[in-house]
């Protein structure tokens, strides 16, 4: 495809070329798509507003660190919509300039998620200095750019291909079950009482493509007997049982809680917004248990109706 054409999806993401979340983006639609790196989520969420990307891929959630909050606060002020997910397995490599090796290091930069998550690889190099660093990616691409032999980052293996670096040390993570798990949100539109469970219609023509592509992937995932995955907000009610009540119908329709987490909401001290991660086997039970949850909680929105992640995402 040709940039003339108009057919190449452009996916924005938080970070320098070569991080994680461009990895996970290509993973979920294919190295045909055009990445567009933002150095802050709040520039990401603004990317397609503003003309400079169609899709954006952000991360939502850690297996070991838990949620980016940020993310989800920025997620209920837009006017995006998930429609599809994908989990990538993290794994931090020491990277540094050609012709270096571990000895010749003193130096270790990266996002300090990223060093705290490599301890023993720094107990058992104690004399190595700990950098913290804007993000993964970026810490490769400073030290390869300085050329500093002494010098390295902590990153994935696609920083290393891109900026010409050398691994030196593999695989370092701590935990060897950390995995991540991306979103994708486009622009949608929904009916006039948000109140629909059906996908959102999309905005824009190569929205419309890339949302051919994911609904081919939706449907030989229901072939596969996969599960419907949908993504809440909801704001209670200051009543005793007011909790439970939200929380019932999913249960009595037969639909698998995920996750329930609560954020404050900006500007009202000591009330909370609750998101939600909801399983179910058709967007008719859901259907029907909004219905019931709606009228137990002062607000609802639905942040996304998408197909759950393939297992084969787990796979290193």
């Amino acid at each position: 495809m040709s940039p003339s054409d108009g057919k190449i999806t452009r996916v924005a993401f938080q970070g320098e070329p070569g991080a994680f979340s461009e990895a996970a983006a290509i993973q979920l639609l294919g190295d045909r798509i055009t990445t567009v790196p933002c150095p802050t989520f709040d520039a990401a969420f603004r990317a397609i507003g503003e003309g400079t990307a169609d899709a954006l891929l952000v991360p939502v959630e850690n297996s070991l660190a838990g949620s980016v909050v940020r993310v989800y606060d920025l997620l209920l002020e837009s006017a995006l919509g998930i429609v599809a997910e994908t989990i990538l397995p993290i794994e931090h490599h020491v990277i540094g300039c050609p012709g270096s090796s571990l000895d010749d290091i003193r130096s270790v930069a990266s996002h300090p998620m990223a060093l705290a998550q490599c301890e023993k690889f720094f107990l058992a190099h104690p004399n190595l200095k700990r950098v913290p660093a804007e993000d993964t990616a970026g810490s490769v691409r400073d030290v390869l750019y300085r050329g500093d032999i002494s010098a390295a980052g902590i990153a994935g293996r696609r920083a290393a291909t891109h900026y010409g670096g050398v691994i030196l040390a593999e695989s370092i993570q701590d935990n060897p079950e950390n995995f991540t798990r991306f979103v994708l949100l486009v622009s949608v539109t929904r009916d006039d009482s948000g109140e629909s469970a059906d996908s959102p219609r999309f905005a824009s023509p190569t929205v419309r493509e890339l949302m051919t592509e994911l609904r081919v992937r939706k449907m030989e995932q229901f072939e596969s007997g996969s599960l419907l995955k949908m993504s809440v907000a909801l704001r209670l009610a200051h009543k005793p049982g007011a909790l439970l009540a939200a929380l019932e119908p999913f249960a009595r329709h037969s639909i698998n809680l995920m996750k329930i987490e609560s954020r404050p909401i900006h500007g009202t001290p000591w009330v909370y917004q609750f998101f939600l991660d909801l399983l179910a086997e058709t967007p008719a039970q859901l259907q029907a248990s909004l219905e019931e949850v709606r009228r137990a909680t002062n607000f609802l929105r639905i942040l996304g109706l998408y197909p759950v992640a393939k297992q084969d995402s787990l796979q290193k």
